[in-house]
């Protein structure tokens, strides 16, 4: 496809899964809020099970939770599913613009597996298949009934798939498959649990018949998964910005780490809003625990190292960018992928070169995340050479 198009489709699915996502988790960061907020105990009526009072923009609002259904129906019911299925839709569909329809540029680095592009899109899309049965046969366990070993288990199977996938694709592949998975699992809950779950709760009320108290609680428990999965996915969906994750040597780690923290923050949220404050300590955890992610994808310093490196001059470093670099970064990119230089980024002149050496450094020296899964196969001696000439004050003459 010509890359011109394929940026702007990449574009207007990308804004849309966006806003969609927005919306989801705004959604779902809001109705966990109200169901750990709601007055239970205070002037309520038999059929109800909690009531707020809430102020926002300017307006008064009273918001009451029945607590099985009431007793007619309202014509006008609003359902909370769209957002969820768009985003997945959305979601998936950016999977194919961005990493399978170019699976030797984005998802294959065959510096970690060389395999098949097509391969690569299998097991990418199995992950999602398997990721979701695993959890699904899970909850319909009695092992979901056991909070803290149900979240043990997620947790090393979440980690498990992060090694599994950075150990097959390219490291930013292997975490946006990560995001994907888990994002599956969530869209799958409302549409194969929460909303069917939802609709037989109101069928049984518009008939007259008795409810299924089971389907509530089996809905209200996939919500919040769904909750506690968010941050995660979040950090997923920006990952690409930083490329000290996993461009880091233990990038699973690091990802399974950023999840727990997360984790430990949306549970820490959670149980705060519920008016609970014995959980205090997962906040200053989440602190310490981003410090030690940082502390250790923190590369080592070079003085020691390179202190007595021979002279490496301009000219050496330009013909290995040029080599290497500039089919994608310039003003005329021969890459088939881009139609212009990716983020605006050239290396056509020496002063852009120059004025670009403390982001060469990090994308092409410490974390090795460029070029983009190694495409044009830059060598480990030509990265050493460019380290040393701008440890070496990055000198044009």
């Amino acid at each position: 496809m010509e890359p011109h198009i394929l940026e702007w489709i990449n574009l207007v699915v990308r804004w849309t899964h966006v806003v969609f996502g927005i919306a989801w988790i705004g959604a779902s960061f809001y109705f966990i809020f109200l169901e750990n907020s709601l007055n239970r105990t205070e002037g309520l009526k038999d059929d109800i099970a909690g009531n707020l009072w809430a102020l926002h923009g300017g307006g008064f609002y009273y918001i009451e939770k029945y607590k099985v259904a009431p007793e007619k129906i309202p014509q006008h019911l609003h359902w909370f599913k769209y957002e969820a299925y768009f985003t997945w839709l959305t979601g998936f569909l950016l999977l194919f613009i961005v990493y399978y329809f170019n699976a030797s540029s984005f998802l294959i680095d065959k510096e970690v597996l060389d395999i098949e592009p097509n391969t690569g899109v299998a097991i990418g899309i199995g992950s999602l298949v398997v990721s979701w049965i695993f959890y699904d046969v899970l909850c319909k366990s009695p092992l979901v009934n056991k909070n803290f070993l149900f979240l043990v288990i997620m947790f090393l199977f979440t980690a498990g798939a992060a090694y599994v996938l950075c150990n097959v694709f390219s490291a930013r592949a292997a975490y946006i498959h990560v995001g994907a998975l888990l994002g599956t699992i969530m869209a799958a809950n409302v549409f194969f649990v929460i909303i069917p779950s939802q609709k037989a709760l109101v069928q049984a009320a518009k008939d007259g018949t008795e409810l299924d108290l089971t389907l509530g609680q089996k809905a209200g428990l996939r919500s919040l998964h769904n909750n506690y999965f968010t941050l995660p996915v979040v950090f997923v969906m920006i990952s690409s910005h930083y490329p000290s994750t996993y461009g880091s040597e233990w990038n699973w780690a690091v990802l399974a780490g950023l999840s727990a923290v997360s984790i430990g923050v949306k549970h820490f949220w959670n149980i705060y809003e519920q008016g609970e404050l014995y959980n205090r300590w997962l906040l200053p955890a989440a602190v310490i625990g981003l410090i030690a992610l940082a502390l250790v994808t923190a590369p080592s310093n070079p003085a020691t190292r390179l202190k007595d490196a021979p002279a490496v001059s301009f000219q050496e470093v330009q013909a290995i960018i040029n080599e290497r670099c500039t089919n994608c970064h310039s003003a005329t990119p021969t890459d088939k992928v881009w139609a212009t230089a990716p983020n605006g980024i050239m290396f056509d002149t020496p002063e852009q070169i120059v004025n670009m050496t403390d982001r060469i450094l990090n994308r092409a020296v410490i974390t090795r995340t460029m070029p983009q899964a190694n495409q044009t196969g830059m060598k480990q001696e030509e990265r050493d050479a460019i380290e040393i000439w701008i440890y070496q004050g990055a000198k044009i003459k």
